[in-house]
């Protein structure tokens, strides 16, 4: 799924090629493109851009006198469309413009999750923006140690609860435990001081990494193009110590983790339990 960084640069890209633009038209699909039955998105025709942004994985066009806000899910790509198909592949929706290319929405597979909303208003305090925690690079330390340590809980699964912290996903929560040095199952009720210092500048190191990375494409990359020291590097050397990437597979997702750097040599078991290995 696309995080902060990949989300982020997307909404620069579009908001630089369509910002004061006029749009024409809003029409979508696929009958499960759009969530919400009111406002009618016909009232933002006719309207400027006014900016495309991000807020956490979600991208905002601001348009007139509404907010399209786009969750991309999983296999999600929202971009310009010079090639204007008739059924395009995959596509969800279309923002029509009598000046520049439309901007399309589309979604590998089948599942057709990716939507949009429009809202009229602050999105902030509407679905599906309402609840989202502040953006990951925006807090300080001591929020940081707040958020994290207020519930007992897994590490990997705080980072990527949206609710705590809005933008970090998987590939983020296992690059930013491996830079940080820490387990990604250490209980963040009992995160030392030192700890918490170590994942607050990794979190910025990762994000300011990711964020320069995809800024210099011209489009949003794929998820295996993406910067990754031990994302999906089961197998390889860790590139700090050498020692070989481990995974601790579940249904829906890999955590990713060094034994050396991050859990004094402790092999996880792979299964859902993650005790360690004797």
């Amino acid at each position: 799924m696309p995080e902060l960084p990949e989300v982020r640069a997307q909404a620069a890209r579009l908001s630089d090629d369509y910002a004061g633009h006029l749009l024409a038209g809003f029409k979508p699909l696929s009958f499960t493109a759009l969530k919400t039955f009111s406002p009618d998105p016909a009232v933002a025709s006719g309207s400027e851009v006014r900016v495309i942004r991000s807020r956490g994985k979600h991208l905002l066009l601001e348009i007139g006198p509404v907010t399209f806000v786009v969750h991309l899910m999983q296999g999600g790509r929202l971009q310009p469309d010079p090639k204007q198909s008739a059924k395009p592949r995959g596509g969800l929706a279309r923002w029509l413009f009598d000046d520049r290319d439309p901007i399309l929405l589309t979604e590998a597979g089948h599942e057709h999750k990716a939507g949009v909303w429009v809202v009229e208003g602050d999105p902030e305090t509407q679905d599906p923006i309402e609840g989202l925690g502040p953006e990951a690079d925006a807090v300080d330390r001591e929020q940081l140690a707040s958020i994290l340590r207020t519930d007992s809980g897994r590490l990997h699964g705080a980072l990527r609860d949206q609710r705590k912290l809005a933008g970090l996903g998987r590939r983020l929560a296992n690059e930013i435990c491996h830079i940080a040095k820490v387990s990604p199952f250490a209980n963040t009720a009992k995160l030392s001081d030192d700890e918490i210092d170590r994942l607050h500048e990794a979190i910025d190191a990762a994000i300011a990494e990711s964020l320069a990375y995809e800024a210099a494409q011209d489009h949003m990359t794929r998820s295996n193009d993406r910067p990754a020291r031990v994302h999906h590097r089961e197998g390889e050397a860790c590139p700090e110590c050498g020692d070989v990437v481990r995974a601790v597979e579940y249904r829906a997702y890999t955590v990713n983790y060094c034994a050396t750097c991050q859990t004094n040599g402790k092999v996880l078991a792979d299964n859902t339990t993650s005790k360690f290995l004797k």
